[in-house]
């Protein structure tokens, strides 16, 4: 019998702004409505209350909503793609996760309603690694 995993999946949005940074100058300004879809497991197998997902997940969002993530330090030494918001978030949000003991097992971002990218945490699959 397989063994089951136990996750919340949350969706939240940000909007924020970015140009894309190539080799030849820096593209046009644009804004997006970011998706995150989270999906996140309990640290101790206990009930996590759903306001305190939120909370933890609002606490990261609200820095970027509203911004133009070239001019936020994370992005100082990076281009503000997607792949690289992913990852700044997906580390923010285990961060903040971490604090009503919860781990972020996959965050999924999107800049629109068909383009995705995703990272899934080793945890997901049942591994500390």
């Amino acid at each position: 019998m397989s063994k089951l995993y136990k996750t919340y999946r949350i969706r939240s949005y940000v909007n924020a702004s970015h140009a894309m940074k190539w080799k030849d100058g820096v593209g046009e300004k644009h804004t997006h409505t970011w998706e995150l879809i989270c999906e996140i497991g309990s640290n101790d197998g206990e009930m996590i209350i759903f306001n305190d997902i939120d909370k933890a997940i609002n606490r990261v969002t609200t820095y970027f909503s509203g911004e133009f993530l070239n001019d936020l330090p994370e992005f100082a030494k990076k281009n503000p793609s997607l792949e690289n918001l992913t990852e700044i978030l997906f580390n923010l949000l285990e961060n903040s996760l971490h604090e009503i003991n919860a781990s972020l097992m996959r965050l999924e971002v999107g800049e629109s309603p068909t383009h995705f990218y995703a990272l899934t945490s080793s945890l997901f699959f049942g591994r500390d690694e």
